[in-house]
């Protein structure tokens, strides 16, 4: 068994003996000799954090549909109902927080966005822009381009630090994302 160095968060550190968990990445089977290599970084790893944590999800009720993350940093994962009646944002949130801050913990403080996946892409891009406020979006099948219009105290919000929001948003959605102030837009039209 063997937990590479890039497959561990960032922020990580172990002592001999320490219980770690982590999820099978692969199996490595040269010259018959198997070797188990386990990651800390996969979405799979988040996935199945969050089925343990989320009843919800683990008996199908709520999906996650996509997930988009920067280990040791930031996630983002998409989530719906089967049931509409369940809200899949609480469900994976949990009374005051309690169910995301056991997954939180567990990834030494990584922040984790939860957003309702929608059907429908400019939807789906606002949600995924979150926390910043989207004022409108402008969908382009054709080139698979979302142009996203924020309020002028909104841009730097939308963009995040580096550009890991806007990154991790078209990650998510699997769109290109284009993000414009209020003020950048009027000037181009």
């Amino acid at each position: 068994i063997a937990l590479p160095k890039q497959n561990q968060i960032p922020t990580d550190f172990y002592r001999k003996g320490e219980t770690v968990r982590a999820v099978v990445a692969r199996v490595d089977n040269r010259n018959n000799n198997p070797k188990i290599i386990l990651s800390r970084t996969s979405p799979m790893f988040l996935q199945r954090l969050l089925e343990m944590e989320v009843p919800e999800i683990a008996t199908g009720i709520v999906q996650i549909k996509s997930i988009a993350r920067e280990a040791g940093s930031r996630t983002k994962i998409a989530v719906a109902s089967s049931d509409a009646a369940i809200d899949p944002v609480g469900a994976c949130v949990g009374p005051r927080g309690i169910r995301v801050d056991k997954v939180v913990s567990e990834l030494k403080n990584e922040k984790i966005d939860i957003i309702k996946w929608s059907a429908d892409p400019a939807e789906f891009v606002a949600n995924a822009l979150n926390p910043a406020h989207v004022m409108s979006v402008y969908v382009s099948e054709k080139e698979k381009i979302c142009r996203v219009i924020v309020m002028d105290n909104q841009l730097s919000l939308a963009i995040g630090k580096e550009g890991q929001n806007a990154r991790l948003a078209a990650k998510l959605t699997g769109w290109k994302i284009d993000i414009k102030s209020q003020t950048q837009y009027s000037e181009l039209v």
